[in-house]
């Protein structure tokens, strides 16, 4: 019977529960028809609720695409304040570089700007917040992984991970969970249990 149970747990990467308790499954009021597939139902106030059980799959799809890459040919930008810390968190436990705050414009594209890098995929913490970002990577033809809200557009996301991209513990909880993930990827967590951090090590503190 406890094997029985344990099944039904490694099902997700975490109890459900916490993603619950963390909010990631909290969306907005609007929805765009590009959201649709991921989202589970709404709620009476009017908020779309994110099903949890994709969220968890494109976790694991992000963090098997991303293992691929030289983790120093990975940016990952956050412009949302709340956004910004995970951002840098998870960029220090997998070794890549972070943009976190405003992008400078012409970052990826103007060799002469001297913040300029050549990733060779992006991750961003919200396409409608990271545009610029977005952008040029898309000038550069570049995949894109993006953390995507209800509301948020997606035609040109290379790769969608549903989830409350506003609320501080639900970022905390996304970006721990693909550092953890993309290191069992790598080969440099024997178990993801081993990982060292909690989700609050990557929470931004309230301001």
């Amino acid at each position: 019977m406890t094997d029985e149970i344990k099944a039904t747990n490694n099902d997700l990467l975490v109890a459900e529960e916490t993603y619950l308790i963390s909010g990631v499954h909290i969306g907005t009021q609007q929805k765009s028809a590009d959201m649709k597939e991921f989202i589970y139902k709404v709620r009476q106030d009017g908020l779309y609720v994110l099903d949890v059980k994709k969220t968890d799959e494109r976790i694991r799809a992000a963090a098997s695409f991303l293992a691929r890459y030289d983790p120093r040919r990975i940016l990952v930008v956050s412009a949302r304040q709340y956004g910004q810390k995970p951002a840098r968190e998870f960029s220090k436990a997998i070794g890549a570089p972070a943009f976190a705050g405003r992008f400078v414009p012409g970052t990826l594209t103007n060799p002469s700007n001297p913040a300029f890098i050549e990733p060779e995929v992006l991750v961003v913490t919200d396409p409608a917040a990271d545009k610029q970002a977005l952008n040029e990577a898309l000038n550069l033809g570049i995949p894109i992984v993006a953390l995507c809200d209800a509301n948020n557009e997606t035609r040109n996301v290379d790769l969608v991970i549903p989830t409350n991209n506003k609320g501080r513990r639900a970022l905390a909880c996304i970006y721990w969970l693909l550092s953890r993930q993309l290191l069992f990827e790598r080969g440099d967590l024997k178990d993801p249990e081993d990982f060292n951090f909690e989700i609050e090590d990557f929470e931004a503190r309230l301001v």
